[in-house]
């Protein structure tokens, strides 16, 4: 089935839902008594379409997702349709479910289990939660399959691209305190990751790669300031062609006496290293006015992945039902070196050649410009158009797909989606 199908009927189930949650008149609280009447049902969802500018390479949300979008409109990176469930069990006791169908690594809208847990609150200070809970890698990563909960058509493609993970299988817990004018809240989560991304024609499974991190905000009035950390342990090592390229290495190290080749292999390798996530971000929302800024910075230890900052900043201003906005963000990456011991080994030179230009698949140099307006000109529901510039060199060409050789890192991605909560 394409992908143009899966959108269509995706769409139909976006107008089921609205249907169902928007203009029926029996809700659950009608119950009375009724074990029911502790359950509440709520339908959110995105339908958007996308366009590039650039056809030499394709446009994606982030790194979950195996195609995207080129010279011709799609609905396919943007659209998301989900339904979440909340059971108050008891004064103390919640259980929360999501499921979601979005287009994601296997170019499909097959729903998945996003959030499934439950939340026990002692008081109003402390909480803690088991199960599968979305993950704070960055501030508002937990929520960005709600369209409707931010400002922008997707959240800032340069910043959170490379999250690759949704959701962990765990436990986290979470304390507040009032301290002065505002409220300070610190959270520790643990568990394991189980979704897996695109590399090539392949996947990198992360499937039970144990995820850590933690975060620590201060709320005061119209200001949110944060401070977090993630990390995980990968699992697995990466497909082909890195893994052709490590047995490569490996044998040629044995064959001809080479070590250096057989260390380049193990500094390629995966499995067992860290990619640790850190960021801080502040938000300002004061009536009309929003603005957010956010920067973060991504050290691996595996060769195989460049290091990374990347800053984001948006500012809207809303009118009435109309919210104008404009922000700029940046990602960079820096190349690494592995030395094989092959550069000046006659024939052999190719592999060396090889090992650079593969390492290079991760490489990120750009800038975003974007302007949009938001439109909510109904309940619970908004309309976004949104124009974002991007501009980096040839070499840039992470997290894009399918990438040919005339590709030069510019591209013009004009974006239209409608954003709902039922």
């Amino acid at each position: 089935m394409t992908a143009l199908r899966h959108f269509y009927r995706l769409a139909g189930l976006a107008a089921v839902l609205v249907g169902t949650f928007a203009f029926s008149t029996p809700s659950w609280s009608d119950e009375g008594n009724s074990p029911l009447s502790a359950l509440t049902l709520r339908g959110f969802g995105t339908l958007g379409i996308a366009h590039s500018s650039n056809g030499e390479a394709q446009f994606v949300r982030d790194l979950t997702q195996a195609n995207g979008v080129s010279n011709q409109w799609s609905g396919k990176i943007d659209s998301v349709v989900g339904i979440q469930a909340n059971y108050q069990v008891n004064a103390k006791f919640e259980a929360v479910a999501q499921i979601v169908s979005r287009y994601g690594s296997e170019s499909n809208f097959h729903p998945e289990i996003s959030w499934a847990f439950l939340k026990y609150e002692p008081n109003a200070y402390l909480n803690f939660r088991a199960g599968r809970i979305g993950t704070d890698f960055f501030m508002g990563a937990d929520s960005r399959l709600i369209g409707y909960s931010y400002l922008s058509v997707r959240p800032s493609h340069d910043f959170y691209f490379p999250l690759l993970f949704s959701y962990v299988d765990g436990v986290d817990a979470q304390v507040s305190k009032p301290i002065g004018e505002g409220i300070l809240r610190a959270k520790l989560y643990k568990g394991f990751a189980r979704e897996k991304s695109p590399v090539a024609d392949e996947f990198l499974d992360i499937d039970g790669a144990p995820m850590a991190g933690g975060f620590l905000d201060y709320q005061q009035g119209t200001w949110v300031w944060r401070a977090s950390y993630g990390q995980i342990r990968f699992n697995q090592e990466l497909p082909r062609p890195i893994s052709t390229l490590r047995s490569a290495l490996s044998s040629y190290s044995a064959l001809l006496g080479i070590p250096s080749a057989q260390s380049a292999a193990d500094e390629l390798s995966v499995a067992g290293k860290l990619s640790r996530f850190y960021s801080l971000g502040m938000i300002y929302d004061n009536g009309p006015l929003q603005a957010h800024a956010m920067v973060n910075r991504m050290r691996h230890e595996a060769a195989a992945f460049e290091d990374s900052e990347a800053a984001m900043f948006l500012l809207g201003y809303r009118i009435g039902t109309v919210t104008p906005f404009a922000g700029y963000s940046w990602v960079t990456s820096q190349t690494k070196f592995v030395d094989t011991g092959l550069r000046n080994a006659g024939p052999l030179a190719a592999l060396d050649a090889n090992v650079v230009r593969i390492m290079a698949d991760t490489h990120a140099a750009q800038n975003t410009t974007t302007l949009g307006m938001r439109w909510d000109f109904r309940r619970n529901m908004a309309l976004k158009l949104q124009a974002d510039v991007i501009r980096g060199g040839p070499q840039s060409i992470f997290p894009y797909r399918r990438e040919n050789a005339p590709w030069n890192g510019r591209t013009n991605v004009l974006s239209i989606a409608l954003d709902f909560i039922l």
